[in-house]
């Protein structure tokens, strides 16, 4: 079996443009924080062909049906469904990861180790189950052992993904034909988003993200931490608060 490493982004086709990151990450602020604003449309931003993404029950179910047979294939012990598997959620997977434990290498080593885990446990699958929940699930006990281990070695980096494409808080400026001082707005906006969120215990910064930028039900977020699904709304109800109090003034000068 070969295993590889996942990369933090994708920069072919289809990733979108640097600007319609920033203003994703930006706009993260107020929804973050259950605040309903959005600075600027992305779908305004077309330099480049900025790619749309429709969710689409049918491609879903689609995707679903290919983890399933894969999963049994790996199973029955064709290897090389393995790769088509991480080839579909490797980007996801290290995105989720690096939002929950701020570092990329931890991230990285998490997500190969995430995979490995599905491997050693391809024969425990269930077929009535979605394979991203259940990856999803590997992940955050990857994600909550490596903050055991943090605590008994303390040292994190704050550089954190803050949208779908990849692009990390630290990078949310618009493109180079905005000013100086707009640069350096998004990116206060950007560092307070990431503090904010990075700031948050584990019981409440997992489902925020699950829900926010995995967009997970409460109930698949429910069976990704072993819980209920009104214990998810709560937790996530607790986070915005929380979020909300601290990025107060910032929303307010955001109006």
């Amino acid at each position: 079996m070969e295993l590889y490493a996942v990369n933090a982004c994708d920069s072919g086709p289809g990733s979108g443009t640097v600007a319609a990151a920033a203003i994703d990450g930006i706009n993260t602020v107020g929804r973050l924080a259950g605040k309903p604003f959005r600075l600027i449309h992305t779908r305004a931003i077309n330099e480049g062909g900025l790619s749309q993404f429709v969710n689409d029950e049918t491609t879903q179910n689609q995707s679903d049906e290919r983890d399933c047979d894969d999963m049994k294939r790996l199973a029955s012990g064709h290897d090389l469904a393995l790769n088509e598997l991480m080839e579909r959620h490797s980007g996801k997977l290290f995105n989720y990861l690096l939002r929950c434990l701020q570092n990329e290498e931890d991230a990285a080593d998490a997500a190969q180790e995430a995979f490995v885990r599905v491997y050693q446990n391809r024969v425990k699958f269930k077929s009535d189950q979605r394979f991203s929940t259940w990856l999803y699930a590997i992940a955050t006990n990857l994600v909550k052992d490596r903050y055991r281990y943090r605590t008994r070695h303390p040292q994190v980096s704050l550089d954190a993904v803050n949208d779908t494409k990849g692009s990390n808080f630290r990078d949310c400026l618009p493109e180079q034909s905005a000013s100086p001082g707009e640069r350096l707005e998004a990116q206060e906006r950007g560092d307070a988003v990431r503090r904010a969120v990075g700031a948050l215990p584990e019981e409440l910064r997992t489902p925020l993200i699950l829900s926010e930028y995995e967009e997970l039900s409460h109930a698949e977020i429910g069976e990704v931490l072993r819980c209920s699904a009104k214990a998810v709304e709560t937790r996530i109800y607790r986070a915005r608060q929380q979020l909300r109090n601290v990025l107060h003034k910032l929303l307010e000068g955001l109006y």
